[in-house]
């Protein structure tokens, strides 16, 4: 495909059939703040070599699908930050078109790992449907993709500024497995906990491995949801979160702040009303999941 591009390391593990792991780029452009956000953008790929398998940090550079970025280009995405355009599955054939360059999002990362031949994916938080989405019908396409892209998520759960039961609602509607590692419960991103229990446990990337094996030999057309909870020592409060979500989303409301923008609004409001306890949980949950995706991808190619 003359719009796709793969990096040369990814080609080369891909080819030899070696682990490799996606990883999405509007983490760094509207999810941190430079440098913050290229330091951790590198440190997380420097985890997954360290945990024995390839990353692929994916994005759309000058109209190309991008499966590996080159540090130069994560150092441009973190700099450019939110002047960047946001790309979703609807952005990406007029960024195509336009040559443009974009971060992409959970879905859109997930179609370009899809068409490298990449079967996991780690990022923070999968979007999902939004508080009032009864009267706004705002719901991300994060979760349409999982439903008809065949490539695993492992995340901390749904982003917490999202209506938790409704997003795990719509997920099952379309027959999303969604996996709780090691928990009966959905982890609530910055939380460990909340009230609403998983379809599914397992407590082994092995496990997780076989049944998303299984899921692609049976011919499903969808993606696996894993839920991972935030390590004990960087969960936030539960109910302190809450009202500083429920406090950042009647400011958005008042500013007028919807659609696409409302995400990186939100998460950057939270970090301020938390002293940037949130920024360094995100980042640990970050690392948390790659861990796991590492170790699921090592069991694929097994």
């Amino acid at each position: 495909m003359s719009n796709l591009k793969i990096g040369k390391v990814v080609q080369e593990a891909l080819e030899k059939g070696l682990p490799v792991v996606a990883l999405e780029s509007t983490i760094i452009s509207h999810g941190m703040p430079y440098p913050q956000n290229v330091e951790t953008a590198l440190a997380v790929e420097e985890l997954v070599r360290q945990m024995g398998a390839v990353p692929a940090t994916c994005g759309v550079v000058d109209g190309v699908l991008t499966a590996g970025l080159t540090k130069e280009e994560i150092e441009q995405f973190g700099k450019i930050g939110k002047n960047i355009n946001k790309v979703s599955r609807r952005d990406l054939p007029f960024s195509v078109a336009k040559k443009e360059s974009g971060a992409t999002t959970v879905a859109s990362t997930m179609i370009i790992a899809h068409k490298a031949g990449i079967k996991v994916f780690a990022t923070g938080g999968i979007g999902g449907v939004h508080r009032g989405a009864e009267t706004t019908f705002d719901i991300s396409a994060d979760v349409d993709e999982l439903a008809k892209t065949p490539v695993l998520v492992v995340c901390a759960g749904p982003k917490a500024i999202l209506d938790l039961d409704k997003t795990l609602e719509a997920l099952e509607t379309r027959g999303v497995p969604v996996v709780g590692y090691q928990s009966d419960c959905l982890p609530a991103f910055y939380t460990r906990t909340s009230n609403l229990k998983v379809p599914i446990r397992c407590d082994s990337a092995k496990e997780i491995a076989d049944a998303f094996h299984q899921s692609n030999e049976l011919g499903f057309p969808g993606g696996m949801l894993v839920a991972n909870p935030i390590p004990e020592q960087y969960s936030l409060d539960g109910d302190k979160m809450e009202a500083i979500i429920l406090d950042a989303l009647k400011k958005a409301d008042k500013l007028g702040i919807k659609g696409k923008e409302i995400t990186p609004f939100l998460l950057e409001e939270i970090t301020n009303q938390t002293g940037g306890d949130s920024l360094e949980s995100n980042i640990q949950l970050v690392f948390n999941n790659v861990k796991l995706a590492c170790e699921i991808a090592k069991g694929l190619t097994k």
